[in-house]
């Protein structure tokens, strides 16, 4: 299977003589389970620390070894970092794919392939490199075993000469990914040194694509979403995970283990943190609610099978009033779906998950430094509102490298929500704990412990009054679900509130959330300069909608919203929260095939659709 769809054409002119610098997407076709990551990595880094803005996603297959993956580099110097349609340097190291991928590409593509897969046959309108790859690590590795791993990090050196990027920068890059291995570090070196030395003495066609120094990604990072998540949920002061492995979410509790065990150990040696891996999703999140209710920070990661699983005790937390906080990776489904694949298909089941009358507050990060920010949001919120938090991330944000400015370190204060300690009761006495004392549909609590009488009292996910009794009292129903409602307005002033970019006189405005924002941001660009379409452009970051939302949909003819789901899960969304005369102006531009969103895609169909 090919990842891009273009229909090769006739080209026009000779191979070889446009020269394009840092400005290319690469992309390296290998089989699950080869070593290729370690050397895609390598790849990607030497570019990113030649001062190259760059990203980084891996499509890799859902069973363990041996079935075709794709990794795909763009580089691109005007900051352009989303998945690129087109693929513009093919590294063919998969014989069951190779001719499939070298016919998808465009006339003007550069091919650089294992000398017996003879893919030069194919077509006359790209530019072909042909290595003899298993000649060279031979002489490289003495080990026949390491071979298959080490003969990747020879086309790391191949590419590294035929795109021109310095040596020094690959020897650094591996000394970084095999930093507590010099052995291997040596090995792999000498393998992209013997794959340049061939390239530059063997491969004398004139090149397209080259990568020239340049100093747009000096103090930036490079790191995945799911990292960047643990990383804030530590900060965030989270104390209690419970999970239940599930690709793609796994990565962030097993990066969370790994800082919380560096970072969180207490000084008589002892944690001061819970992870705990569950039996089961059910058993997860009902692990979450309880820490929630006995005081503690508390969350879980998952993805949408286990999202589907959560929805009764999600339920449990709403209508009890418990915080916590649920990280959901989207990927493909329904079902099992394509378990490897990227999807914001979570959307509308999460909003209101569970059964009866339920809304759930949903934080939407595009980038990793907002899995870092809104990390610490989601648990401030989840305690000031009493309920769950739903992180919607993704997994073209979870799994893959994106570069970013650090992270800035938290200056505002854990935010506990109304929790009444000791002194309080003292002076108050007693309380109840589902009476809207504020207006602001936010009851009080106390914690387990707390050393006052009036402290005590039941926690039900069955009909209750105010003060907690059990009660099947109509009126006693309805003033409790009128109260919960009240209180998810009131969380529209205190979720992240939408970021608007704004174009020249526009009528049109685009709408959009979490990864798609980065080909919505190229796109704008296209519509500009190639059909005169001027936007405006409304990034959502959480649910419920601010107000924010409503009047920019008001300033506009039309809306266009830019999701990856089939049935247009946000504009149904929108649909539910604006004044009915307003829904019209909704138009949806709809991705599903679990690539990553591109630029391109955002386009064609949005130009298409005003008649351009």
């Amino acid at each position: 299977m090919a990842t891009t769809d273009v229909v090769p054409q006739e080209s026009g002119g000779q191979l070889g003589r446009k020269r394009i610098v840092n400005d290319m997407s690469i992309q390296v076709a290998t089989v699950n389970g080869s070593g290729s990551q370690s050397s895609n990595t390598v790849l990607l880094r030497s570019i990113f620390q030649m001062g190259v803005p760059v990203s980084g996603k891996n499509m890799f297959p859902s069973n363990i070894a041996g079935l075709p993956t794709w990794y795909t580099i763009r580089a691109n110097k005007n900051g352009y970092i989303g998945r690129k349609k087109e693929i513009d340097f093919l590294v063919a190291m998969n014989s069951e794919t190779a001719q499939e991928d070298t016919l998808s590409l465009a006339p003007g593509a550069s091919v650089l392939y294992d000398e017996p897969l003879a893919l030069h046959k194919l077509r006359d309108d790209v530019l072909f490199y042909a290595v003899p790859y298993d000649k060279i690590v031979a002489a490289v590795c003495p080990e026949a075993k390491l071979r298959k791993l080490v003969k990747n990090m020879v086309y790391v050196g191949v590419v590294a000469q035929l795109l021109e990027i310095d040596m020094g920068e690959v020897e650094k890059a591996i000394r970084k990914q095999f930093a507590k291995k010099v052995k291997a570090a040596n090995l792999n070196l000498a393998a992209a040194q013997a794959g340049f030395d061939y390239a530059k003495s063997n491969l004398k066609k004139p090149g397209t694509f080259y990568i020239e120094r340049m100093n747009k990604t000096a103090g930036k990072i490079i790191i995945d979403g799911n990292s960047a998540a643990a990383l804030g949920c530590m900060f965030a002061g989270c104390t209690v995970v419970t999970w239940y492995p599930i690709t793609p979410s796994s990565s962030l509790v097993e990066t969370m283990i790994e800082y919380m065990k560096e970072y969180r150990i207490g000084p008589d040696g002892k944690a001061t943190f819970a992870i705990v891996q569950a039996e089961d999703e059910l058993a997860a999140i009902g692990m979450v609610i309880g820490a929630g209710w006995a005081g503690a920070r508390s969350m879980t990661a998952t993805a949408g099978p286990g999202i589907s699983l959560m929805a009764e005790f999600a339920g449990l937390a709403y209508y009890s009033e418990v915080p916590g906080v649920i990280w959901d990776i989207q990927r493909v489904g329904p079902s099992t779906g394509l378990p490897t694949r990227t999807s914001q298909g979570d959307i509308l089941s999460t909003a209101f998950l569970s059964h009866g009358d339920t809304k759930n507050i949903m934080l939407i990060p595009s980038s990793v430094s907002e899995c870092f920010s809104m990390a610490q949001d989601a648990f401030n919120l989840a305690e000031q509102f009493q309920t769950l938090v739903f992180v919607m991330s993704d997994l073209d944000l979870g799994m893959n490298n994106w570069m970013s400015d650090p992270f800035e370190y938290p200056t505002t204060p854990i935010k506990r929500g109304k929790v009444l300690a000791k002194e309080d009761l003292d002076r108050m006495g007693s309380f109840a704990r589902y009476k809207d004392v504020d207006g602001d549909g936010v009851g009080y609590r106390t914690l387990p412990g707390t050393d006052h009488p009036a402290a005590s009292y039941f926690t039900r996910g069955s009909g209750h009054n105010e003060r907690a009794g059990y009660s099947e009292r109509p009126d006693d129903y309805a003033n409790n679900m009128e109260r919960l409602n009240r209180k998810f307005e009131t969380a529209r002033s205190f979720v992240p509130r939408p970021e608007i970019t704004k174009g020249e006189n526009a009528r049109i405005g685009i709408l959009g959330y979490g990864t798609s924002h980065w080909a919505i941001t190229e796109s704008r660009d296209q519509l500009r300069d190639e059909y005169h379409i001027e936007t405006d452009y409304l990034r959502l970051r959480a649910f419920p909608f601010t107000r924010e939302v409503h009047d920019f949909i008001e300033q506009h003819d039309r809306i266009y919203v830019v999701e990856q789901n089939r049935d247009a899960q946000m504009l149904s969304l929108l649909k539910l929260d604006l004044k009915p005369e307003l829904t019209t102006r909704l138009r949806s531009l709809a991705h599903l095939n679990g690539l990553p969103l591109d630029a391109r895609s955002v386009t064609d169909e949005l130009s298409s659709m005003e008649g351009k």
